[in-house]
């Protein structure tokens, strides 16, 4: 019997986590489907998963980890899912948190994030910086506080995976995120712990970081505001 959540991993150049997530999900989670968005990746990421007979989406080129999630919602709207969850492919996040955040979710809301700092305060340092003043922006621009607003742990409902995987402006992004908000969609933050990575590297260093935090900041309080959400393709589909 198919589960009715998707976990969604897009990877880029993960052969040192992949088979570890992946396993682990296979093993103490089956109650949950998984679909991997290899995004191109240069090393032995897609072999790996060939080589295990894992459920893969091999990408050809890097289209970038708004095109791999897209790729994953894609699948997930033709399959029918009623949630899909956005997961890394580097262990960080951890799967025991998943049940909370649908049970969370069935109270009516449409994007659950799973949150470091909803109970716990946030860490006050240069690598958070980016985060506190996305979260900031979002409430000068929404008047809702997202503590987490750079969580990539995001559980989006049936509505949402129709509305991402049709819309080619939808990334899986904090002037998403705010964007949506202000036009009523339902967000709610849950507490989560959150792994390190133990392998490989991390595409955002300090001057990534610094330059992702800039443009969402300019995005959110400045570009969000010109944007018109158009929904008519989800009506059009539900007559």
């Amino acid at each position: 019997m198919r589960s009715k959540i998707l976990i969604i991993i897009p990877a880029y150049n993960e052969e040192a986590n992949i088979k570890r997530v992946v396993d682990n999900l296979i093993k103490n989670y089956p109650q949950y489907d998984y679909v991997i968005v290899n995004d191109g990746s240069k090393d032995r990421t897609a072999d790996i998963c060939r080589e295990n007979h894992y459920n893969l989406i091999d990408l050809q080129i890097n289209l970038g980890l708004a095109g791999a999630f897209q790729a994953g919602l894609k699948y997930a709207y033709h399959m029918g899912y009623d949630c899909a969850i956005q997961y890394d492919a580097d262990g960080q996040h951890r799967a025991e948190y998943i049940e909370s955040l649908y049970e969370e979710m069935q109270k009516g809301y449409d994007i659950i994030i799973g949150s470091r700092f909803v109970t716990r305060k946030r860490p006050r340092s240069l690598r958070m910086l980016g985060n506190f003043l996305i979260s900031i922006a979002m409430i000068i621009t929404t008047r809702k506080s997202i503590q987490d607003p750079t969580s990539g742990m995001r559980m989006l409902n049936k509505k949402m995976i129709e509305e991402f995987a049709l819309n080619m402006n939808y990334g899986p992004e904090p002037d998403t995120i705010s964007y949506l908000i202000k036009s009523d969609v339902k967000v709610k933050e849950v507490q989560v712990e959150m792994d390190e990575r133990v392998a490989g590297e991390s595409y955002f260093n300090f001057g990534r970081s610094l330059a992702y935090m800039v443009r969402m900041a300019i995005s959110i309080l400045v570009i969000q505001g010109f944007r018109k959400r158009t929904t008519s393709y989800i009506q059009d589909s539900e007559v």
